[in-house]
């Protein structure tokens, strides 16, 4: 009885009784059973509960009802705010978690992830200095952050690093059919490359695609130094039934230019390519050449074409092109038999210009207008194989 009591006299103190907060505790909290009679016990109660009673048994119901349900409660939201970063999309950024309960990332099982991501690109002949940069970011990005508990880290940082790539891959979006339909008549495009490369059947398949679309092409055959240059191109021209400008061998390629725009000018043709010569990038001669073409053409677009199989050999020759003439776009060949995709990576993030085309075969059709996505896919894939 008293220990009921108790609880309904505490009861009714906190929901605002005028009882006296110190007259309340001084008759509950003393427990002096063996001293004061029962008798007295009563008599003191039973006066308390006549005038009080009333409003402690109204009180008393829902005093008991309040109680659990904050405890359930509590802790549904704090669990909800990790759960919608699933279903959003597989990017880092969104497995990044501000909640009490993520993970934090600590360096020391980050540094072995990332030193695994390393070698995969490497493997996958990437640059070195690329791949330093792309791991160094990914590094900055994550390093000290939160993740949710529903991701692993090796999925939060694999996802952070085809981030970096794709970004890389993605870098200047260049559309060449949209490009083009914006451009004055005729359009001017410059091609260069080292011999071996595919530059002369890059720019064939080029030809192929723009006729199929309805455009009108003059090539210009200015590689007048290497011997059959120009009877390559001219098998080209006549296959696809296509005006070819050229001259004799040791010509000057320049000149070969200038007629093969005046020529496009007069008959109201829609584009010229240009072929140029493909000595070793380190000839100044060439290089010289290089520049004397694209002062007389002023080409709209500068493309240079590179070996996918090539390795860092592309990159320094990419460098040597764009340092003399600027180049605008990247055209990669024998993406095919490139087991890694290395190449993509490696070139776009070094000159920092778009690829426009990939070709995939000796046959006109195989070019392919260049998928970041795809290319990232294949990167991956190949490497985890």
């Amino acid at each position: 009885m008293f220990d009921s009591l108790k609880a309904k006299l505490k009861s009714i103190f906190k929901k605002g009784s005028t009882l006296d907060e110190e007259s309340v505790y001084k008759k509950e909290e003393p427990k002096q059973e063996p001293v004061v009679s029962p008798t007295t016990e009563k008599e003191t109660e039973v006066p308390e509960q006549q005038t009080v009673e009333p409003p402690k048994e109204v009180k008393a119901e829902p005093a008991r009802k309040e109680e659990p349900l904050p405890v359930k409660k509590e802790p549904e939201p704090e669990e909800k705010p990790a759960k919608p970063v699933k279903g959003k999309g597989k990017r880092s950024s969104q497995m990044l978690s501000t909640s009490l309960l993520g993970k934090k990332i600590k360096d020391d099982p980050l540094d072995d992830i990332l030193d695994e991501l390393e070698v995969i690109l490497l493997e996958s002949d990437v640059a070195y200095d690329v791949v330093q940069e792309i791991i160094l970011g990914v590094r900055n990005n994550l390093s000290g952050k939160k993740y949710s508990r529903e991701y692993s880290l090796e999925e939060v940082v694999e996802l952070a690093v085809k981030e970096s790539v794709g970004d890389v891959l993605q870098v200047n979006e260049f559309d060449f059919d949209a490009w083009i339909e914006q451009q004055k008549r005729p359009t001017i495009i410059m091609f260069v490359g080292i011999n071996g490369t595919g530059k002369t059947t890059a720019i064939a398949k080029i030809a192929n695609r723009l006729k199929g679309e309805g455009k009108s092409v003059v090539l210009a055959a200015c590689d007048t130094f290497r011997a059959g240059a120009i009877e390559q191109l001219t098998v080209h021209a006549d296959r696809l039934d296509i005006k070819i400008v050229k001259s004799q061998q040791e010509a000057d390629p320049a000149s070969v230019a200038y007629d093969a725009i005046e020529h496009a000018r007069s008959k109201m043709r829609d584009v010229v390519l240009i072929d140029t010569a493909g000595r070793m990038q380190t000839n100044n001669n060439l290089i010289a050449e290089m520049k004397k073409i694209a002062k007389v053409a002023k080409p709209d677009l500068k493309i240079f074409v590179g070996d996918a199989l090539a390795g860092n050999d592309a990159i320094e020759q990419a460098k040597v092109f764009d340092e003399a003439i600027g180049v605008d776009a990247i055209i990669l060949t024998k993406i095919d038999t490139d087991a890694k995709g290395g190449a993509a990576l490696s070139i776009a993030k070094t000159i920092g210009k778009p690829i426009a085309f990939v070709c995939d075969g000796q046959e006109y059709e195989d070019i392919s207008k260049f998928d970041a996505d795809w290319m990232l896919e294949r990167l991956f894939d190949q490497a985890e194989a």
